[in-house]
């Protein structure tokens, strides 16, 4: 299994290299400050560090 490094959103390793890879660069930050903007971030509870 890949590694989670977004608990929040559930984004793994593999997908930021694919991101990258079609993209040119990664836009996946760009999706989670926008949804963490609109109150979607659950990092406290979601990822077993609390972060």
């Amino acid at each position: 299994m890949d590694e989670l490094i977004c608990y929040c959103f559930g984004y793994t390793a593999s997908d930021i290299e694919e991101d990258l890879t079609k993209n040119g660069k990664s836009t996946i930050m760009d999706r989670i400050l926008s949804e963490k903007k609109a109150g979607g971030c659950q990092c406290a509870t979601k990822n077993p560090k609390g972060r």
